[in-house]
């Protein structure tokens, strides 16, 4: 007879399909089958800062989850009143400043430069120009990668430690 274990549960929201890929790796890499986490990905499919959160909002309003994070890029609609939102419905926001590709250069040393069109196009070559297919992250942001950054980006430090590391 199996020995049941309770799951806490966790709903991770990403902006869009990098940011899912991104957290699907994470997922692959940190929470094995029966670990008694379970781990859910969505995607908020774009439009700034302020749709993530109400999506997100939206999602936890259907069903419970012992922890709710949202992860998203500051560079629009990041400002007070989504803030403030996003305390109300108790998400954690893990930011990406300012977008998502910046975060993942400098997580490897790298210095991001441009704008958001420029730091797409530095980060490609490091997810083999694809950010939105999951084994396209192994490479670069592996556990190590991912354990040194802890320091240097806050979000990668607290989505870890969402994951039970």
């Amino acid at each position: 007879m199996a020995i049941w274990k309770a799951q806490r549960t966790l709903l991770i929201v990403g902006e869009g399909y990098d940011e899912v890929a991104f957290l699907s790796h994470l997922k692959q890499l940190y929470v094995p089958r029966g670990c008694g986490l379970s781990v859910a990905i969505k995607n908020a499919r774009g439009k700034g800062a302020l749709h993530v959160i109400k999506w997100t909002a939206g999602q936890i309003a259907n069903a419970e989850y012992d922890a709710v994070a949202a992860m998203l890029d500051t560079d629009a609609d990041w400002n007070e009143k989504t803030e403030k939102l996003a305390r109300t419905n108790k998400i954690q926001v893990l930011k990406s400043e300012p977008c998502f590709e910046a975060m993942m250069l400098r997580l490897i040393g790298k210095t991001p430069t441009g704008d958001a069109h420029a730091l797409k196009k530095q980060f490609a070559p490091y997810v083999n120009n694809d950010a939105t297919q999951r084994d396209h992250y192994a490479q670069h942001f592996g556990s190590g990668c991912l354990q040194a950054g802890r320091g240097k980006e806050l979000s990668i430090d607290e989505l870890l430690k969402l994951l039970g590391q």
